[in-house]
C-alpha cells in the first residue's frame, strides 16, 4: 500500500490531518527523504484536489440544491483553511531541507520557485479572509445561476436567450437583449455589494501580506515571473492601436449592411445579410457527436482523445435552471481524467466552447503522465494557448457541421471574433488593475472608469437611453468576482494559439506535434520555455500582435462574405 490509503475521505479533515502530521514532522536530512517526502505529498494532493473538484462541479451544475451547496461550502470553511495552514508547513520544510540544493535543478526549478513566492505572501490572519472570498465567489454564481427570463411564452436562462440576438428581426432581438440586461438590472446594487465586499476583503489580505494593494499581491500569488503590470498595459495599448480601429471599421460595415440609422447593442449578433443564424447543432448529443468526428479529422489521436470523455461521466453540456453560467474544465487529479462543464443552446459560440474545453481536456491528458501534481498544473496562460489554438486548428473541418458556405460564415465570425476578443480582454485587465490599486473608491468612480474603458475598446455602437445597462456590463463577467486577475492570461494565450494556428497553416503535423511536444511538459517549465517548446514567440507588444493581426485580416480577405 502507498502512502495514502485507498478509501481515504479527502473531504474529511478528521481523516486527512494525521497523513499530513507525518509529512510535518518527517526528516529531510537527505535528498532521498525530501523527494520521498515530495512524491507523498504530491499523492496526498491529488486526492484532496478531486475530493475539492468534485464538490465544486456538484455545487456548479446545481446551485439550487441546498445539500451540495452546503457540502462544497463545508470543505470551504472546514478543510480549506486546513490546507492552507499545513501547506505554509510544509513548503518551510522544504525549503530549510539541508538537502534542498540537491534536488536536481531541472527537475524542480519551478516547484522551487513557487514554493518560494507563496512562503513570502503566506499570512495566517488572511486564510479565513480566503476563505470569506470563496464564499462570496459561490453567492455570486447562485445569484446567477438564478437568473431567469420569461421571453416569447417560455421561461428562459440568460445563457438560452443569447440565440435571439442572432435572429433577423430586428424588434425581436432588441426585446431580447433588454429582457437579459432588465433581468441583471435587477440584482445589480446586490452584486455590486458583492464586488466590494470582495475588494475590501482582497485589499486586506494584500496589507497584512505587506503589500500596497491587490494587484501587486496577485502577480506574486499567481506566480506571474514572466511579466509585469507594464507588459500588461502594453497589451492594452496594443489592443487599443492594432484591434479597435480595425473593429470600429468592422461596425461601420456592419451599420451599413444592416442599414440602420443607429448600431445599437442587439445589433451585434445577427447577420448582416440576413440569413439566419448559425445552427450547428439541435441538441448536446449531435454536438458531441460532431465535434467527435471533426477532432478524428484534425488527427486520430486527439479523436481518440476527445472520445475517451464520452464516457457518461466526463461532461455536462446542457444548460438548464439552477446550473451556474459559463463553462469550465476541470481536473479529477486522482483519477487523472479531465471533466468538461458549459451551457450548450444550440449556437456557434457553443460549438467553440465546447472545443476550447476540449483543448483544456487535451492538455490535461499530454501531462497526465507527469509524476508530480504541480508538474501537471501549467500556468493559466499556457493553458489557455491549448484551448484557443483548438478553436483554430478545426477550422478546416466546420463541414462536419455546416454547408461550404456556413462553414465559412463560422470561420470569418470566429476570426472576427479575436480581433474583437482582445479589446474585451483588455478593458477586463485594465478594469481590474484599477479597481485593486485605488482601494477605497467609490461605486460611481468605479462606474465612471467602466465607462471610460468601454469608450476606449468598445464597439461603435449607441448607447442612448441604455446608460444603466451599459454600466453594469461587467456584471456579467464570472472572473471578476471568482477568479481575480485571471484574465490576461486569455490575451496572451490567443496571441500563442493564433502562432499555432500559422504554423498549422503550413503542416497541421507540424504544429500538432509542437501543440503535444509542450504540452508534456504540463507546468514543469517557465513559461517562456513552453511557448518555445512549441515554436512560438512569448511577446505581446504592439509589433507582435500587429504581425499576427494582420494575418487575421489576411485570412479573412480570403473567405467569402
Amino acid at each position: 500500500m502507498g502512502f495514502v490509503p485507498n478509501g481515504l475521505d479527502a473531504t474529511s479533515w478528521k481523516e486527512l490531518e494525521p497523513l499530513y502530521e507525518d509529512l510535518a514532522t518527517r526528516s529531510l536530512d537527505d535528498v532521498n527523504q525530501l523527494e520521498m517526502m515530495i512524491r507523498d505529498e504530491s499523492n496526498l494532493r491529488e486526492w484532496v484536489s478531486e475530493a475539492g473538484a468534485r464538490l465544486y462541479v456538484s455545487m456548479t451544475c446545481s446551485t439550487d440544491d441546498e445539500e451540495k451547496k452546503m457540502a462544497y461550502l463545508d470543505f470551504v470553511e472546514n478543510v480549506e483553511p486546513k490546507l492552507s495552514e499545513i501547506g505554509d508547513r510544509l513548503n518551510r520544510q522544504i525549503m530549510n531541507s539541508p538537502a534542498l540544493n540537491e534536488l536536481d535543478a531541472e527537475t524542480y526549478q519551478v516547484m522551487i520557485r513557487d514554493i518560494r513566492a507563496d512562503i513570502e505572501i503566506f499570512r495566517e490572519e488572511n486564510i479565513p479572509l480566503q476563505t470569506e472570498l470563496t464564499k462570496l465567489g459561490q453567492q455570486y454564481e447562485e445569484i446567477c445561476g438564478s437568473m431567469m427570463v420569461v421571453f416569447d411564452g417560455e421561461e428562459r436562462t440568460m445563457q438560452q436567450m443569447g440565440k435571439f440576438l442572432q435572429v433577423t428581426e430586428r424588434e425581436t432581438r432588441e426585446n431580447a437583449w433588454k429582457a437579459v440586461w432588465e433581468r441583471r438590472l435587477k440584482d445589480a446594487n446586490k452584486i455590486e455589494d458583492l464586488y466590494e465586499q470582495m475588494l475590501a476583503i482582497r485589499h486586506q489580505i494584500s496589507l497584512n501580506a505587506g503589500f500596497e494593494n491587490y494587484r501587486d499581491y496577485a502577480f506574486v500569488a499567481k506566480h506571474r515571473f514572466d511579466y509585469t503590470p507594464k507588459d500588461c498595459e502594453d497589451f492594452h495599448l496594443a489592443a487599443e492601436e492594432v484591434c479597435v480601429p480595425l473593429g470600429r471599421i468592422l461596425d461601420q460595415q456592419r451599420k451599413k449592411l444592416l442599414s440602420v440609422e443607429k448600431l445599437r447593442p442587439w445589433d451585434l449578433g445577427v447577420d448582416v445579410y440576413g440569413r439566419p443564424p448559425l445552427k450547428p447543432f439541435e441538441n448536446v448529443d449531435e454536438m458531441v457527436e460532431g465535434t467527435s468526428r471533426m477532432f478524428h479529422q484534425v488527427s486520430s489521436e486527439l479523436g481518440k482523445m476527445f472520445d475517451s470523455l464520452r464516457d457518461g461521466k466526463s461532461l455536462d453540456l446542457d444548460s438548464r435552471k439552477g446550473k451556474a453560467p459559463g463553462g469550465y474544465q476541470i481536473s479529477f487529479d486522482k483519477i487523472r481524467r479531465p471533466f468538461i462543464f458549459m451551457n450548450a443552446t444550440g449556437l456557434q459560440r457553443d460549438l467553440e466552447t465546447m472545443v476550447h474545453e476540449a483543448g483544456h481536456a487535451f492538455h490535461a491528458m499530454y501531462s497526465s503522465e507527469l509524476d508530480l501534481i504541480d508538474h501537471r498544473d501549467p500556468p493559466i496562460e499556457y493553458a489557455e494557448v491549448a484551448a484557443m489554438s483548438m478553436e483554430l486548428i478545426v477550422h478546416p473541418h466546420l463541414e462536419e457541421f455546416y454547408t461550404k458556405t456556413d462553414a465559412d460564415r463560422a470561420r470569418r465570425n470566429h476570426l472576427e471574433g479575436v480581433v474583437g476578443l482582445l479589446p474585451w480582454i483588455a478593458t477586463i485587465d485594465a478594469f481590474q488593475h484599477w479597481v485593486h490599486t485605488n482601494p477605497g473608491h467609490s461605486r460611481e468612480q468605479r462606474t465612471n472608469i467602466w465607462r471610460d474603458l468601454r469608450n476606449r475598446f468598445g464597439a461603435n455602437v449607441e448607447w442612448d437611453g441604455l446608460g444603466d445597462m451599459r454600466d453594469v456590463g461587467w456584471h456579467r463577467q464570472l472572473h471578476l468576482f471568482t477568479y481575480p486577475f485571471y484574465y490576461i492570461e486569455y490575451g496572451i494565450a490567443q496571441l500563442g494559439a493564433l502562432q499555432i494556428w500559422l504554423q498549422s497553416l503550413n503542416s497541421v503535423e507540424m504544429a500538432l506535434e509542437n501543440y503535444a511536444h509542450s504540452m508534456e511538459l504540463g507546468g514543469s517549465k517557465p513559461l517562456p520555455e513552453l511557448f518555445n517548446a512549441a515554436g512560438l514567440t512569448f511577446s505581446f507588444d504592439p509589433n507582435t500582435v500587429q504581425e499576427l493581426i494582420d494575418a487575421v485580416q489576411l485570412k479573412l480577405s480570403e473567405l467569402p462574405a
